[in-house]
């Protein structure tokens, strides 16, 4: 496991590594926070893209802490793994959000609705799904 300056580090590194285009409109950055984050149905996030018109404009926030809870016991190369894949996920929520593609969101309510009925909570029909799929029958 890498500690939060390790991390912090690492996701400068990476960012540092890529293409300056990638965060065209990417205004609030990239930040890495030290706390764990949980959604209103008790799901750890890693990571998560934002959109505020009216505030920060568009950034990525990592949790450190949710890492921390997750691979506390992985190695330095497999935390920077694990780092680089959330970071890459969210930065595709942000091209996606700019090209008005949300192919990645419906995954992840697709994703999150799994993980719901395997703990057995309640799972309401993603919304986001359901207009696709009525967008796809009406042609």
């Amino acid at each position: 496991m890498l500690d939060f300056e390790e991390a912090r580090d690492y996701l400068t590194e990476l960012a540092d590594d890529l293409p300056r285009g990638i965060f065209d409109r990417l205004n609030g950055g990239i930040v890495l926070v030290p706390n764990a984050f949980y959604d209103a149905a008790g799901l750890l996030i890693l990571g998560h893209y934002h959109v505020q018109p009216m505030g920060l404009g568009r950034y990525i926030t990592i949790y450190y802490g949710s890492f921390e809870q997750t691979y506390a016991q992985i190695s330095p190369a497999g935390f920077k793994r694990k780092l680089k894949e959330v970071l890459y996920h969210e930065l595709t929520h942000h091209l996606e959000h700019l090209a008005g593609d949300r192919s990645l969101e419906i995954q992840d309510e697709i994703d999150r609705a799994r993980i719901m009925a395997r703990r057995g909570g309640f799972v309401p029909p993603p919304r986001i799904v359901l207009k696709k799929r009525e967008e796809e029958e009406n042609g």
